[in-house]
């Protein structure tokens, strides 16, 4: 299942994010996915579903085109490509502009707030995702 959803988050470059050589040090980029990727949750998950549920990083992918200077402003653009499981896949595009500085590919694994353990993403945590998905498969005339 695909989701054309996407949701935007502005990035702040702090001095201590700039390392030796003038800009951003890689491991700012991993701070940056990890709050836009949980920013997104919290924007499209009822408040239910966020106390029910947490996401933890399982896998990040970046490829850097370009280097990020302090004074830059930089958005990461995120998109959940598909949700399978407990497993939900997203693609995060850190730009400058219309430039593209890093293109990240993650893996998130969905556990249960209280348990700390891996479950399966629900149909009603699906639905938050891929609202347009829930409202063909649950309306009256699809069938």
């Amino acid at each position: 299942m695909n989701s054309a959803q996407t949701h935007d988050c502005p990035l702040t470059i702090e001095i201590d994010d700039i390392d030796f050589m003038g800009h951003v040090n890689n491991s700012t980029y991993l701070k940056w996915v990890q709050a836009a990727v949980i920013e997104h949750w919290q924007r499209v998950a009822s408040p239910t579903a966020v106390a029910a549920y947490m996401w933890i990083a399982l896998k990040h992918e970046i490829t850097y085109r370009k280097p990020a200077f302090l004074h830059d402003e930089l958005t990461a653009n995120v998109v959940l490509e598909h949700v399978r499981r407990e497993s939900a896949f997203y693609e995060t595009t850190i730009r400058r502009g219309g430039e593209t500085i890093a293109e990240v590919k993650s893996r998130w694994c969905c556990i249960d707030a209280v348990s700390r353990r891996p479950v399966r993403v629900t149909e009603p945590v699906m639905a938050c995702f891929f609202p347009e998905a829930a409202d063909r498969q649950f309306s009256p005339t699809s069938g």
